[in-house]
């Protein structure tokens, strides 16, 4: 199957980094996120939207491996890639690459499409299967 990707651009505020200046190893989770729904939206359907018809997207699991840091005021790509069609889970592997290109972080996470009404796991929306046809 093709690969989904997108890719999002983040600049390392000071707030988030430790007494070093690297990157504080927390932050990767909501650098994930961030990316997460950019590429929700680059499939034209916003986590506010998902959540307007029902259906919240739990995080099952989070995987991170570190390879270099990050530091402050680095532009970070965070490129998004689903590399399978989402069924009731929807898994999301990331690479983050720092200015020179270098790969600093890669990571997963698994999320399960909820029922808001029901709170019981449900098939990916139709707008999400769509986008895999």
């Amino acid at each position: 199957m093709k690969e989904y990707t997108n890719e999002t651009k983040i600049r390392v505020r000071y707030g988030e980094t430790d007494q070093m200046a690297y990157v504080y190893y927390g932050n990767y989770a909501q650098y994930f996120e961030v990316a997460r729904v950019e590429w929700m939206r680059n499939l034209g359907l916003s986590y506010k939207e998902l959540e307007a018809q029902g259906i919240m997207l739990p995080v099952l699991k989070l995987e991170v491996n570190y390879h270099k840091p990050g530091k402050y005021d680095d532009l970070l790509t965070i490129k998004t890639i689903v590399k399978k069609k989402p069924s009731v889970r929807i898994e999301f592997h990331f690479e983050i690459y720092n200015e020179q290109n270098e790969l600093i972080t890669t990571g997963f996470t698994s999320l399960v499409f909820i029922d808001m009404k029901r709170n019981r796991p449900t098939k990916a929306p139709k707008i999400v299967l769509d986008y895999f046809e």
